[in-house]
């Protein structure tokens, strides 16, 4: 590296921040013309997909901000420091408020630039010029000026952009393939289940969720104020142990007093427990060990009654059959928030006899476990070839690439 210099990142590259947002109102916009870029052509990296455009005198006025081929966005706000180099023929226009334009002098090369902007140097930097704390957004260009970039001569920027380029080609192509793969081991699981209940054995009979299930929705939210939490005692569960799947992390607490009163809410070993609001449908079953307690006006509460296993209801509403049914009784509308238990009342459960419903249960406890190690396989090799991108990157940045060049 001994060719290397290193330059505060303010002297190699121009710097445009997005015009404020009061400068590109709505009403401003037209339905055609010139483009105005947003923070998902620099997320996506793409520059097709055009929602706003301005008229001419508009695109005149704002013209400091027009981007030009071999300029650099970032994403400035929310979701912060996702990065795209300006192609040739996009259309002409300019970046909104949310965005960064960087335009690097000649002897910086635009990819080598980008390449070290999504190195953990960079990051590093960036975060010790904010005093340690992760950016959500970027209010000015005072930060990223005073960064240090290493600079090579650009023989050696063009080589490791090419060196990285076919490097992250082959990475990009194994994480490719091992997403695939994790996503058949998940459809495995899936398509086994949905295959039980689309070929029922004889004998299966067919019931209403109301002739196997009892329904208590959780209170009204009036009857749970925050007033009345206590720091301690019954302890009061949320969506979160439905989606999670867990009992253990309580955040709010009821005396005895209230518990007596709200008794109909209470959760038993067995029942199973459902979120039905904003992220509704997940399910999860009570375990022996519960801290007891009621659920929230944001849960639904079932409690099955001896004619079917719980395991084997939870199983059966995770399947397409479920949400095919709750879709039809819904007029085939997605259902967000499930205000009453009228229509999961109605729907139809395929029900074989207890022994049945047990061998079931054991064959899909026996390819969850398989098809769970599948995934711990698939998501640890996407783990390890993201950090193998993290290291050949600061292998670059270090000249450990171009050593012998």
């Amino acid at each position: 590296m001994a060719t290397w210099e290193v330059k505060k990142l303010g002297d190699v590259c121009a710097f445009v921040r997005g015009p404020f947002g009061g400068s590109l109102k709505k009403s401003c916009f037209k339905p055609s013309g010139f483009a105005v870029y947003e923070q998902q052509h620099a997320i996506n990296n793409q520059f097709d997909d055009i929602r706003y455009y301005i008229d001419k005198t508009k695109f005149d006025e704002m013209k400091r901000f027009e981007l030009t081929y071999g300029d650099l966005i970032m994403s400035c706000s929310g979701t912060m420091g996702k990065i795209a180099v300006v192609p040739k023929n996009i259309p002409i226009g300019i970046i909104n408020q949310a965005l960064l334009k960087l335009t690097p002098d000649t002897e910086l090369n635009i990819d080598f630039l980008k390449i070290w902007m999504q190195s953990i140097d960079f990051q590093n930097q960036l975060n010790k010029k904010s005093k340690g704390v992760a950016i959500k957004n970027v209010a000015s260009v005072k930060n990223l000026k005073e960064i240090n970039i290493p600079i090579p001569p650009l023989l050696i920027q063009k080589q490791i952009v090419s060196i990285l380029d076919k490097a992250f080609e082959k990475i990009s192509k194994a994480k490719e393939s091992a997403e695939k793969n994790l996503k058949n081991a998940k459809e495995i699981f899936e398509s086994y289940l949905q295959s039980i209940f689309e070929n029922k054995g004889e004998g299966w009979e067919e019931k209403t969720l109301e002739d196997i299930c009892s329904f208590v929705r959780g209170p009204f939210g009036g009857s749970l104020k925050k007033n009345i939490f206590k720091p301690e005692g019954y302890a009061v569960y949320e969506q979160k142990h439905a989606i999670y799947n867990q009992f253990e992390d309580i955040r709010y607490f009821i005396d005895e007093k209230k518990f007596n009163e709200m008794k109909r809410f209470e959760l038993k070993t067995g029942d199973l427990i459902m979120s039905c609001s904003g992220t509704m449908g997940k399910m999860a079953i009570v375990p022996r060990i519960t801290k007891k307690g009621i659920i929230n006006q944001a849960l639904l509460k079932l409690t099955p009654s001896k004619k079917i296993s719980v395991v084997f209801l939870k199983l059966w509403m995770q399947s397409e059959s479920f949400q095919d049914s709750l879709k039809a009784y819904s007029q085939g509308a997605a259902i967000q928030n499930v205000a009453s238990v009228k229509t999961l009342k109605k729907i139809k459960v395929p029900v074989p006899s207890l022994s049945e419903q047990q061998s079931i249960v054991s064959k899909l406890d026996a390819l969850s476990q398989e098809t769970k190690k599948l995934e711990a396989i698939y998501t640890q090799k996407l783990a390890d070839l993201e950090e193998l991108k993290k290291s050949i990157l600061a292998k670059a940045f270090n000249g450990e690439l171009t050593s012998k060049v």
